[in-house]
């Protein structure tokens, strides 16, 4: 699995993410208002792995600013999970082929864990095995983990509300 990726400056302020659960089918949900780069892709890369997990990462002008948690892969529960402290603000962009703007729902194959602390307000989500990371704060609330090569290893999400049902 290979998401290529780049880091911008991160201009203003931080933007603000706020989870939501839709209780009738277990998906929670994120995302922001982000400034859009020109000539950026528009849609959806969907990650899934062969167990049936699914993310849904939601990409506006080319940068990242948002994720849905479809299908939850297993949920391993770690006492005192944080994310690294000392994350840089910036903006994570999907960098097209093209320099035209491209509207498209894109499908990935790989393999999908999460790690969440018992109160479920820490998520860590990682795509692919362990290996060395940067995390980027793209907004309040959410860090994204990028490889040496700048692909999307990973996601943090913070002041996730609990799960609701009604």
């Amino acid at each position: 699995m290979n998401i290529d990726t780049r880091v911008e400056p991160l201009e203003g302020r931080l933007p603000t993410v706020e989870w939501r659960w839709d209780v009738e089918t277990d998906i929670l949900s994120g995302g922001f208002r982000a400034a859009l780069v020109d000539g950026g892709q528009e849609g959806s890369v969907e990650l899934s792995d062969e167990e049936g997990s699914v993310v849904v990462l939601d990409v506006a002008g080319g940068v990242l600013c948002g994720l849905d948690v479809v299908v939850w892969p297993e949920v391993d529960t770690v006492p005192g999970l944080a994310p690294p402290a000392g994350a840089r603000s910036g903006r994570v962009v999907l960098p097209t082929k093209s320099a035209r703007q491209v509207v498209s729902a894109v499908e990935v194959d790989t393999t999908l864990s999460v790690s969440a602390t018992p109160d479920e307000k820490v998520v860590h989500l990682r795509i692919g095995g362990r290996r060395d990371v940067e995390v980027v704060r793209v907004a309040d609330h959410l860090l994204v983990e990028l490889d040496h090569k700048r692909r999307l290893a990973g996601f943090w999400l913070t002041e996730v509300p609990p799960f609701a049902p009604t």
